[in-house]
């Protein structure tokens, strides 16, 4: 017990000093951003000279920021696509240089109608890996006293979703990073990394709660506080069945989980009857299980920033006053910003592995923006990022639009607002406006109607859904509306990866259809083109709108009486 004592002491004395390390790197980065970013942008132009894609766009005279935006251009997904492509039918040369692998290719939704792939690289990897560690020492060390060494839930998703036809993996990141963890932090995660590969929502949630409920957890972290929100629930739902399985040590057999799964999991599992007796006691005590009964947590780390900020309303009932760390804003193309204090989504921005350019709010869309470094921002202002990553891609626009909330050194901190104003994401699923008009265009063939204009637009609920505007066509039956929307909700599910996971895990509701009425597109459109004093030739039909509450004008003009819709 004694050497147990001193070895454990060793460990925390060790970690802690490990911790202000890396805390004191990330400060003095912060403090001197402006010459940091100078030299990463040299390091991650010289690293891919000699591939394709360096040799075309001349990397290889690139000396300073300058040389650097007259030969590489502002890029979307759409632009490096080619190339991406090139690198996952093997030709790793296309966009690295020498000596680098791909280890796998992290999938997001794309901005058309197919998902996007990121390569990921060593030096990425270890760029990813940099991001949480800043992030997460810094959060530990706030909240040591609750919760340095305890365990923590981390939900992470299969890193291999698909492979590629040389089957390298495709997938998530964070099941690469969960797979690849080290020991000495891997014992403090509550849930293995072969619970990502439940595809049952509903079984997977179950089989976290079963493996987190009797431990004493310290804190817990995942992107979407929608997640968050559905695992307390399950734990309540599913009380009684979960505290069964807890006091037997066994899993659930009515869950479905795949039997591979299953064994690596029922493996872990001891017979519990101390802590199903203390569950069963809160439960009749206060009358249901809330994880602000069982668990005496330091903190939640999630996305707070943007819609994502509307799921806390629901957080005092399920966590009381546990204080709520943002995550950051980060994409599967890379991390953007490092949080360090709880109750607000801004951030520092990440200046060690990624070099940023902003684009003022107004110039966006432009085909010449002006573009800033990151010590030319202004504090107050809004701006859309672009980066440069070491997963090869060069002045990349993300789509993100940040407001830069003042400075950390030389370093913006800035939160995260809101995806470009064609994208709608109140849960992650990153609709663009280009995807829905995909999904409609296919409407006709399957309803024998075309629908050419109409308006989608996010409703904040439990769980938030969209809302399909449409003017009715003449002849069609009573049904039509909710025939459109089940349509529609198909269509939208087969073209975006992220809205189809976020449908089938609840975090989504069905999509609802609504008649507006005959004219109402007519008047609205040429109201917002006289407000914004453009000609009709030039304003455009916005399909897609992208906060909740942004549609108050139709709804108010939706057909008193009027059967609504709803998909399945």
């Amino acid at each position: 017990m004694f050497l147990a004592s001193v070895g454990q002491f060793a460990i925390e004395r060790l970690t802690r000093a490990h911790a202000r390390r890396v805390l004191a790197r990330f400060m003095g980065d912060a403090r001197g951003a402006t010459a940091v970013q100078d030299r990463l942008l040299r390091s991650l132009v010289r690293a891919n000279a000699d591939s394709g894609y360096g040799r075309e766009h001349g990397s290889g005279s690139v000396r300073c920021y300058d040389d650097f935006i007259a030969r590489v251009p502002i890029s979307t997904y759409a632009d490096l696509s080619p190339w991406v492509e090139r690198v996952k039918a093997g030709e790793v040369r296309a966009m690295f240089g020498r000596g680098q692998r791909v280890h796998m290719f992290a999938m997001t939704s794309g901005t058309c109608d197919t998902p996007k792939y990121v390569p990921v690289t060593d030096r990425f990897l270890k760029d990813q890996r940099a991001g949480w560690m800043a992030f997460g020492v810094k959060a530990l060390a706030d909240h040591r006293r609750t919760c340095f060494m305890r365990p923590l839930v981390q939900v992470a998703s299969p890193m291999d979703e698909e492979r590629t036809a040389g089957g390298v993996p495709c997938g998530a990141i964070t099941g690469l990073m969960a797979a690849m963890q080290k020991k000495i932090v891997r014992k403090y995660y509550v849930v293995p990394p072969q619970v990502a590969y439940i595809s049952d929502v509903v079984a997977r949630r179950y089989t976290i709660m079963r493996l987190a409920m009797p431990v004493d957890i310290g804190w817990m972290v995942t992107a979407s506080p929608a997640t968050v929100l559905q695992l307390a629930r399950t734990g309540e739902e599913f009380a009684e069945s979960i505290i069964r399985d807890i006091r037997d040590g066994t899993l659930s057999g009515k869950q479905s989980i795949p039997s591979a799964v299953r064994s690596a999991v029922e493996a872990k599992l001891r017979p519990d009857p101390i802590a199903a007796k203390r569950l069963e006691q809160l439960q009749t005590e206060r009358g249901r299980l809330r994880p602000r009964d069982y668990w005496n947590l330091g903190f939640l780390a999630n996305w707070t920033g943007g819609s994502m900020g509307l799921y806390l309303q629901d957080y005092p009932e399920y966590f009381g006053d546990t204080p709520v760390r943002d995550i950051g804003l980060l994409a599967t193309e890379g991390r953007m910003s490092i949080p360090i204090h709880d109750g607000t989504p801004g951030g520092i921005a990440a200046v060690s592995t990624v070099f940023f350019e902003f684009i003022p709010a107004g110039e966006y869309g432009k085909a010449n923006p002006v573009t800033l470094r990151s010590h030319e921002v202004e504090p107050g202002q809004e701006y859309f990022i672009l980066l440069t990553t070491s997963a090869g891609f060069y002045r990349y626009d993300i789509c993100d639009c940040v407001r830069v909330l003042g400075f950390e050194g030389q370093a913006p901190v800035i939160e995260f607002l809101h995806k470009g104003s064609h994208v709608s994401s109140v849960t992650g699923e990153k609709i663009t406006e280009r995807q829905v008009i995909l999904a409609a265009e296919q409407l006709g063939g399957e309803l024998g109607v075309h629908v050419s204009v109409f308006v989608l637009a996010p409703q904040w609920s439990d769980p938030p859904f969209y809302r399909l505007y449409v003017e009715r066509p003449s002849g069609t039956a009573e049904d039509w509306p909710a025939l459109l929307a089940t349509t529609l909700d198909n269509r939208l599910q087969g073209i975006n990866i992220e809205y189809a996971s976020k449908r089938n895990s609840g975090r989504l509701g069905s999509i609802e259809a609504c008649c507006v009425a005959p004219g109402t597109f007519k008047m609205l459109d040429h109201e917002r083109a006289t407000r914004f004093r453009r000609s009709n030739e030039q304003f455009k039909h916005q399909y897609l709108y992208s906060a909740p509450g942004s549609d108050e004008v139709l709804a108010a003009r939706v057909i008193p009486g009027q059967a609504v819709g709803r998909g399945v």
